[in-house]
């Protein structure tokens, strides 16, 4: 069944550290969501951990400890998200990241998602072969999108991450002269080495 690339729910957490699997958890959400490539719907939240946060956290993220005391507990914010997601397919920028802090935070709340995972990270990587840096921020001067906020928290990051995906869907159309994006088709060639994307989409095509 084809389904369009450009529909699906853009998420960012923002997190006391690195890994659920040691303890880590999210201290923010944000999400954008696209339909047909226009956005549709946002949702953010600070979410409450039930832990303090170091100050190199409070520092990169701006998120103190004062504002996380007042937020909802994670368990209320994930469950309010899982109504906003739906069904839908998902994309991060590092997806890797973002995906290990959602399933533990679903996790929490006994909740399942159908919806499965693009990273702009990875296309970016087999797209725009000259950027000299594949930070979101760095991708985002490399390609042009206007920008006005703060990195580091989740619905701006979210929010350039979207854009940024709409300029990546056309810079890959343009490369591979495709009429369209099927979200399977993304899916393998996040994980097909350069050299092969090629050989991928023209079996694709076939």
């Amino acid at each position: 069944m084809y389904e369009c690339a450009n529909t699906l729910v853009v998420i960012d957490f923002e997190t006391t550290g690195l890994s659920p699997d040691q303890g880590d958890r999210a201290i923010e959400i944000g999400a954008v969501k696209l339909l047909d490539g226009e956005v549709v719907g946002t949702f953010q939240s600070l979410m409450n951990p039930s832990r303090r946060v170091d100050a190199f956290i409070e520092s990169f993220t701006g998120i103190s400890n004062n504002m996380l005391a007042e937020a909802e507990p994670c368990d209320v914010v994930m469950k309010q998200f899982a109504e906003f997601l739906g069904d839908s397919h998902l994309l991060a920028h590092n997806a890797s990241f973002d995906k290990k802090f959602l399933d533990a935070e679903f996790q929490r709340i006994d909740h399942h998602y159908s919806g499965r995972f693009l990273c702009s990270l990875l296309l970016s990587r087999r797209t725009f072969l000259q950027a000299p840096s594949y930070k979101l921020g760095n991708l985002v001067n490399y390609t042009g999108v206007s920008e006005k906020g703060d990195y580091h928290r989740a619905l701006y990051d979210a929010q350039m991450t979207a854009k940024l995906w709409l300029v990546l869907l056309q810079e890959i159309q343009i490369q591979h002269n495709l009429q369209a994006l099927d979200f399977a088709l993304l899916e393998k060639l996040q994980k097909t080495p350069k050299q092969s994307i090629a050989k991928v989409i023209q079996r694709w095509r076939a």
